[in-house]
């Protein structure tokens, strides 16, 4: 396939177009030269029409004045009006000479010998007769039935013409047609060139276009090859040249953050311990100030640990977002366990779970479906005033699945609606926990949802507090489960 391609992208582009050109550009001329060659037939056929009627007209013409002077010398025996008949003579003879230079048939070609014949025996009885003008009266019959030629010659010129037009017009109808069946069969050619030259050109933009999509969805196991032209090829092998390049910062990136954790959980554990032990005053009675002191180093140890984990959530999201493996997942179980998961920091905050969810299964990764719900529980909880209420609400319409988690707590400003979803970003809302976050949570959920291709976003409404979006495409539909009551039934 390689070798079909030009050296340069530009090149392909430019034989695409003369390729699809050359069909067009070949019924052009074959068009032009056909209508040319009408159009000369036709220019011939009328001026042979005008020259041969003319022609036609000047000997009927020359034929009544040389009987007109014979008639006169035959009456007056005046040799001087011989001369006209000499003059028209020499004007009957040239005119038939230039008459036998057209394109006659054979038909007028044996017309045109029969009248000049019978003119040079009509000259010899009148030369044989200049001594005796009485024996020129029998000879005046002769110009009659001579002019009768000169005019059958005529009508035969008219018929031919007659005929060339038929021929014009079947040669224009002939060409008519060939040009209809030409148009007929060059849009099927040209059609076909067009749909080659496209996939020529599309095939290799669609694999870089492939290769770019997946590099930004974070794939890096397929490797990158282009066909195409040169250009296109070194710019698939500048890719692949990414790529590998791309796992090897993963790699790097990976090896690092393991090695990081690992030496920070080290310390932090004996950082933990020895708060634990002071809190507790295990090693001997706090003063209050010392307590206090205490309370926020466990405190701050617990936030280091929490950095920690979500920082190692994170990049395993990231690395793992193309990674889907689908299965049927029991929405409202899932939901349920979710809230089991925060059931302590609710009951301590006098928080409301509430669930509206009927019983869907739904296609996704159960572990990354979890982690969305969970975030999203988790961040509502953090937000919510005590005793306020946190609701999860989830239904199915248009192929799509939407999970809406809600609270009540101070919202989220508008400027900062978009940016929530950013690594590490913290909006300004006040915070209603013992233990800040790290930014991480929403981040975590949007590369989630975008590994199943769906959205995620801040409804922007008029009530109090926050409410979350998120929309999954279920292609296959939502399968509910039938009530317990209803199965018995």
């Amino acid at each position: 396939m390689t070798s079909y391609y030009p050296r340069s992208f530009l090149k392909l582009i430019i034989a695409g177009f003369l390729l699809v050109a050359l069909p067009l550009i070949f019924a052009i001329v074959n068009n032009a030269v056909s209508i040319h060659e009408i159009v000369q037939r036709s220019q011939r056929t009328v001026q042979q029409a005008v020259e041969a009627t003319k022609a036609s007209g000047i000997l009927i013409e020359q034929v009544t004045v040389m009987e007109r002077s014979v008639r006169q010398f035959a009456a007056l025996h005046d040799p001087t009006l011989l001369e006209a008949y000499e003059n028209a003579r020499g004007n009957f003879l040239a005119t038939a000479q230039r008459m036998g230079t057209f394109r006659l048939d054979t038909e007028q070609t044996s017309q045109l010998r029969t009248l000049k014949q019978r003119e040079v025996e009509i000259n010899t009885s009148v030369e044989a007769a200049r001594q005796r003008p009485a024996a020129l009266t029998p000879l005046l019959s002769e110009f009659g039935a001579l002019a009768g030629r000169a005019g059958a010659l005529d009508d035969l010129g008219a018929r031919v013409v007659e005929r060339e037009v038929a021929a014009v017009q079947g040669m224009a109808e002939s060409v008519q047609n060939f040009i209809m069946w030409q148009l007929v069969a060059l849009v099927p050619v040209a059609l076909f060139i067009v749909v080659g030259s496209i996939i020529l050109i599309s095939r290799p933009i669609s694999q870089l276009d492939a290769a770019i999509r997946k590099l930004g969805e974070g794939n890096f196991e397929t490797r990158i090859e282009v066909q195409g032209p040169q250009d296109l090829q070194h710019l698939g092998r500048q890719l692949e040249w990414m790529r590998l390049r791309l796992i090897d910062l993963e790699e790097q990136k990976s090896r690092f953050l393991h090695h990081v954790s690992h030496e920070l959980k080290t310390p932090l554990a004996s950082l933990t311990e020895g708060t634990d032990l002071l809190a507790d005053q295990v090693v001997g009675q706090l003063t209050p100030a010392q307590h206090e002191v205490a309370a926020i180093l466990k405190q701050s140890t617990q936030r280091l640990h929490r950095l920690i984990e979500d920082l190692l959530s994170y990049h395993s999201a990231q690395f793992q977002r193309s990674a889907l493996a689908p299965v049927p997942v029991p929405l409202a179980e899932l939901i349920a366990r979710a809230g089991q998961h925060h059931r302590l920091t609710m009951a301590n905050k006098g928080i409301r779970f509430q669930v509206d969810c009927p019983s869907l299964v739904v296609e996704a990764d159960r572990e990354k479906l979890a982690a969305i719900v969970d975030n999203l529980v988790s961040n509502a909880v953090k937000y919510s005033p005590e005793g306020g209420r946190v609701r999860v609400q989830a239904r199915e319409a248009d192929l799509a699945l939407t999970i809406e988690v809600s609270d009540e707590g101070p919202g989220i400003a508008i400027d900062e609606r978009e940016r929530v979803f950013e690594p590490f970003f913290q909006g300004s809302a006040p915070y209603r926990s013992a233990v800040r976050g790290t930014g991480l949570g929403l981040a975590i959920v949007k590369e989630f949802v975008t590994a199943h291709q769906g959205s995620v976003e801040v409804v922007n409404d008029d009530r109090p507090g926050t409410r979350i979006r998120v929309r999954l495409p279920q292609p296959g539909g939502v399968r509910q489960i039938d009530p317990p009551e209803a199965a018995a039934a």
